[in-house]
């Protein structure tokens, strides 16, 4: 085999393989490790005394309340983010679907707080949900409505980081849903009003439809992040009060330095739920994709 024959064989892999080295440095080695650490005593100070003990992590696990709080946490947290940032992002998305110096303005405004630090976020949050100096129970007293003890209150304080996140991530699937809208060929449209369509059957028929790829993928990526909040709850809450904001990656947090093998499992418990959670949208939702 001549050396140009050779080159042309070679090159694709050549071309792939720093992001490939990436991928298996970053991602795969992690996540062996993480499986390797679930499966042990584990010994930070000492890795001569770390001792296999097998799927007792795991047993453990499922054996303490704890988890299924922080469990529980999650998935309120999860459902929340999704439904009310898809919802409003599509809402505020069909308003600004129409090409105008006005609404690109309101777009990078929307957009803004997605591109701040989260810390910087929460802060400013922090201080606005203050249950006696904040700026939100200021406006509930002028309006005549009673004060809320936002993240103060275990009944309160989880809808209260919802309430953030979705107002920090709203604007990156605004402009998402925006561009889809824009991509739609007016014809269309023209075709749908030659039939006499009511405006919610265009909508429903039509617009969602020809979006739904994009739908699609907000769904599956906020799901994957909001399992993963981590910053948000660091920031406000730190878990409390009494465990109402305790989230799975904050809870893994929490045991990372007195059982390191127990914190393994539970990570790798929380990327099986990821997995499950992404394997069960494909199978159900992908067929419902129209794509162009």
């Amino acid at each position: 085999m001549d050396k140009k024959r050779l080159g042309e064989l070679f090159r694709p892999y050549l071309m792939i393989a720093p992001a490939m080295a990436g991928i298996c440095l970053f991602v795969l080695y992690p996540i062996i490790f993480l499986g390797y650490l679930s499966l042990y005593d584990y010994n930070l100070m000492n890795k001569a005394k770390s001792k296999f003990i097998g799927f007792e992590n795991f047993a453990e696990i499922f054996s303490r309340g704890d988890f299924y709080k922080s469990l529980s946490n999650t998935v309120i947290y999860t459902a929340g983010v999704v439904v009310l940032t898809l919802l409003l992002s599509l809402v505020i998305a069909v308003w600004l679907s129409k090409k105008s110096k006005f609404n690109v303005f309101v777009q990078a405004g929307i957009f803004t707080p997605h591109v701040v630090s989260i810390v910087s976020i929460a802060l400013v949050w922090l201080w606005m949900m203050e249950p006696n100096l904040g700026f939100l129970n200021y406006v509930l007293k002028a309006l005549g409505l009673p004060p809320s003890q936002w993240l103060q209150s275990s009944e309160s304080a989880l809808m209260s980081v919802i309430l953030v996140s979705v107002w920090q991530g709203i604007g990156y699937y605004v402009l998402i849903i925006v561009a889809a809208l824009q991509s739609i060929s007016p014809s269309i449209y023209e075709a749908a009003a030659l039939d006499n369509a009511s405006k919610l059957k265009v909508f429903w028929k039509i617009t969602l439809p020809m979006i739904s790829p994009q739908l699609f993928f907000i769904l599956v990526i906020m799901t994957i992040g909001s399992f993963k909040v981590f910053d948000t709850v660091k920031v406000m809450t730190g878990g409390g009060p009494n465990n109402a904001t305790n989230t799975l990656v904050y809870y893994i947090f929490e045991n990372r330095t007195t059982n390191i093998g127990y914190a393994s499992a539970t990570g790798v418990v929380l990327m099986m739920i990821i997995a499950l959670l992404t394997f069960v949208y494909f199978r159900l939702l992908s067929r419902r994709v129209h794509y162009q």
